[in-house]
């Protein structure tokens, strides 16, 4: 009897690495097709955004007027160079 309990560990081990090989070995394609897809309607989606975004910015941008613009400096810049 102790003979059969000793041959009986590895029939279990066996079935069990046939049950983990089995599973290893699954088709593991049908989520990465559903990730795929999901990226490219997110990536659609980003794309349709700027688009808006775009037209919103500029239209929200002031357009530069005399008033506006930045003020020129008003000290002139000087020269390093020494004339001899």
């Amino acid at each position: 009897m102790a003979a059969l309990a000793w041959l009986l560990i590895p029939l279990f081990a066996v079935v069990g690495a046939a049950i983990w090989g089995s599973w290893a070995q699954r088709d593991k394609t049908t989520g990465d097709v559903a990730e795929l897809a999901g990226y490219a309607r997110f990536r659609d989606a980003m794309e349709r955004s700027h688009a808006g975004i775009d037209g919103a910015v500029r239209e929200m941008t002031p357009q530069m007027t005399p008033e506006l613009a930045p003020a020129a400096p008003t000290s002139a810049v000087r020269s390093s160079h020494v004339s001899g």
